[in-house]
């Protein structure tokens, strides 16, 4: 079941958060983030921001994001997404269905007309998924970031509605 994410559910969202900061190049945080960024992050969310998870049998298994691009405000029609699962449940489609979910919620009310996505350039999965929903390439930042002793590049994904 997918739904609004509350401040119960922000332990899970750490956690899942942490550990691709640690264990993968999806994030470019190197250092795990405290209770006070997730309830940030939460407090960010409001309004036609989303930030909704993934629930499984009680347990948070995937969250969802559409946040604010930028804040200059020409920039309000542009949301990012960003999307992540936990390690262990991980090529059960539970990304798939949370980009789905999202890209539907983007779309209500005209909320957005653009939703983009920064990835990073050797994440093959996750550039997979995103071609699947109709995201088409705009560019590539090379060697815009430096994690685990070697330099990474973003790739710029983006979807109009």
């Amino acid at each position: 079941m997918i739904r609004k994410a509350t401040a119960h559910d922000l332990p899970a969202i750490k956690e899942i958060y942490n550990y691709a900061v640690l264990n993968t190049t999806a994030t470019y945080d190197i250092n795990p983030r405290d209770d006070e960024y997730f309830v940030n992050m939460l407090n960010e969310h409001t309004g036609k921001y989303l930030l909704s998870v993934y629930e499984e049998d009680g347990n948070v298994i995937g969250y969802v994001a559409l946040s604010q691009y930028s804040k200059r405000d020409a920039y309000d029609i542009t949301a990012e997404l960003s999307v992540y699962v936990k390690n262990d449940c991980r090529q059960r489609h539970i990304g798939t269905q949370l980009i789905d979910y999202a890209l539907k919620e983007a779309q209500k009310d005209n909320k957005f007309l653009t939703v983009v996505s920064l990835i990073t350039s050797e994440n093959e999965h996750s550039i997979y998924l995103h071609k699947k929903f109709g995201f088409e390439f705009c560019g590539r930042i090379k060697n815009a970031g430096y994690k685990f002793d070697r330099l990474l590049s973003v790739d710029i994904y983006a979807k109009n509605f």
